[in-house]
């Protein structure tokens, strides 16, 4: 029988959640990848039970990740039934929809219909009566947001979220949905972008956004699929994503000049007495402006390198100038 180690909480930073109570860990598990059929139980047993040891509070979910979609919902839910029946309360878990689930009209995007049908399958495929954080995964351009905000509200109302989110939300509809929720009563309690040195994306107005609504972020891809891990540092391996299939990353995204991008921003990492993924984990966490960044793990070993970013979050002007320098345009 699994039981977590006692010194859990020491070394992991928590941050609080924009102007809520809610506290996550400067790390949070997502199980994006490597969650599901194709993989060991035991390893992705393991990895929980290593992420909850280091501080790692914060499981993040969405119906669809698997594959197939919603397996990793079910690892989880054997994993919360086998291991953490007895620590439920030290967890934070979230699930998403909005993305195709199931075949039909009604199987993804924002309606009502969707994602109030979807949040009773993550739940019953989890084993849980709640989340604590339920988010539209992505804008429906065909829905009214006072409808997709309304469902949000509702799975609070009905006791199945403790908070609500978006994700992929632009600055000016993730203020449009904090207006809508805050009148319903419900405030919108946290952001899910995409962020990473190669992707600034949120850097162009939303941050200034979630800064002014007093929302919080959680960066998700932040070492941008593998690319920020080093293992691309002398092009494409064999058995690496972009070697494969993969549709999240592609071998033609591995170009001459982000090799030349990443060997530098290898020394920068260096000289800082960290791998290439802990300087890019540690990057999108400076300042304090990101609540939480999101990381995916193989193994509890993988993991565990990546917590250990946790240790050196400060950079000196003089890194951060070097830092863009070589990866803006």
């Amino acid at each position: 029988m699994y039981t977590a180690h006692p010194d859990r909480y020491a070394d992991m930073p928590y941050r609080r959640t924009g102007r809520s109570g809610l506290k996550l860990p400067a790390l949070s598990l997502g199980l994006w990848h490597n969650f599901g059929p194709d993989r060991p139980a035991e390893t992705q047993r393991a990895i929980l039970r290593r992420a909850f040891d280091l501080g790692v509070t914060h499981f993040d979910l969405a119906n669809n990740y698997g594959p197939p979609p919603g397996a990793a919902e079910s690892a989880l839910g054997d994993a919360l039934k086998a291991d953490f029946a007895s620590y439920r309360d030290e967890l934070v878990i979230s699930t998403k929809a909005g993305y195709l689930m199931w075949p039909g009209p009604y199987g993804e995007w924002g309606s009502r219909k969707y994602l109030l049908s979807s949040l009773d399958q993550s739940l019953a495929r989890m084993g849980l009566d709640y989340v604590d954080v339920f988010y539209s995964h992505r804008p429906d351009p065909q829905t009214p947001f006072e409808e997709t905000m309304g469902a949000l509200h509702s799975a609070v109302q009905q006791g199945k979220a403790l908070y609500v989110g978006v994700s992929n939300y632009s600055p000016e509809e993730t203020r449009e949905a904090a207006r809508i929720l805050g009148e319903l009563g419900t405030p919108l309690l946290i952001h899910q972008p995409r962020y990473s040195m190669l992707d600034r994306r949120p850097e162009e107005g939303l941050l200034d956004v979630l800064d002014e609504l007093q929302v919080g972020s959680i960066a998700y891809s932040p070492l941008e699929q593998g690319l920020l891990t080093g293992r691309y540092l002398d092009g494409i391996p064999e058995g690496s994503r972009a070697a494969s299939d993969s549709p999240f990353l592609s071998a033609d995204t591995v170009t001459v000049d982000l090799v030349r991008q990443l060997r530098a921003l290898e020394e920068i990492a260096k000289s800082r007495g960290q791998s290439l993924a802990q300087l890019a984990l540690a990057w999108v966490l400076r300042g304090g402006r990101v609540t939480s960044a999101l990381i995916g793990a193989s193994s509890p070993r993988q993991l565990e390198d990546s917590v250990t970013a946790v240790g050196n979050l400060e950079f000196d002007p003089d890194e951060l100038a070097r830092i863009d320098a070589i990866i803006k345009p």
